[in-house]
């Protein structure tokens, strides 16, 4: 059976994706305890994510953003390629709106923040296994009434990939190191960087810094030690 598809009368077999084994475990637990949902797989990288997909179809997947290497975007990005039904709910500690453009443009279903009221992770989860779309009531306003600057909107134009490419530079990656998360070539990633700085309009990665910190995307990068600023 394809995981686009939620049974009648049975469980909503769900696949989580987290970088932490305790909050997966934690979700898991709830999820199950509440009804309605039967955990199927666990993951903590966007690699397993895909790989897990393949192998379990759930009916749902529970996505986080950051994820070691490449982020939870870019494995929806991945598994909606291979399954355009796929049912992908967005669950994240993040809430920056040029990341959530990006998660909403590849066409996830849904997002929601991980501050929400856990039985309103249920009734998210339960909505996207139906295949219908939503956003957490706090994302839905700081997308409507944030102030959409000409920086965010250059990054929000960004197709999939080059902003995956510019996430992982903003957060110390090399372009080896680029290459290896994303399954590209060195110099396919360099290629991509070109085209992103002429897209941005940028011609160093120092200016590259300072314009997503205009965006609004500086508190989500990760520094030395996981501290995030």
């Amino acid at each position: 059976m394809s995981g686009t598809a939620v049974r009648a009368s049975t469980l909503i077999r769900t696949l989580i994706v987290d970088d932490h084994a305790v909050v997966r475990s934690g979700y898991a637990r709830y999820l199950e305890e509440a009804g309605g949902f039967q955990i199927v797989g666990e993951a903590a990288t966007a690699a397993d994510a895909y790989a897990m997909y393949r192998r379990l179809t759930p009916d749902i997947v529970i996505m986080d953003v950051m994820l070691p290497g490449a982020s939870g975007i870019d494995a929806s990005r991945r598994i909606l390629e291979m399954d355009p039904a796929a049912r992908i709910l967005i669950f994240s500690m993040y809430s920056q709106p040029v990341l959530m453009r990006q998660a909403l443009d590849v066409g996830v279903l849904g997002a929601l923040t991980k501050d929400s009221a856990p039985e309103v992770l249920c009734e998210a989860a339960m909505t996207v296994a139906r295949g219908q779309k939503y956003l957490g009531g706090a994302l839905a306003r700081l997308m409507i009434f944030s102030q959409h600057t000409p920086a965010r909107h250059l990054f929000e134009q960004l197709p999939p990939r080059e902003f995956e490419i510019c996430r992982l530079l903003l957060n110390g990656s090399t372009i080896d190191e680029i290459a290896q998360a994303l399954n590209l070539s060195s110099k396919t990633v360099a290629n991509r960087l070109s085209m992103l700085r002429q897209r941005l309009n940028v011609s160093s990665d120092i200016q590259l810094v300072k314009l997503a910190a205009s965006a609004g995307l500086v508190p989500w990068i990760k520094q030395p030690g996981n501290v995030q600023i």
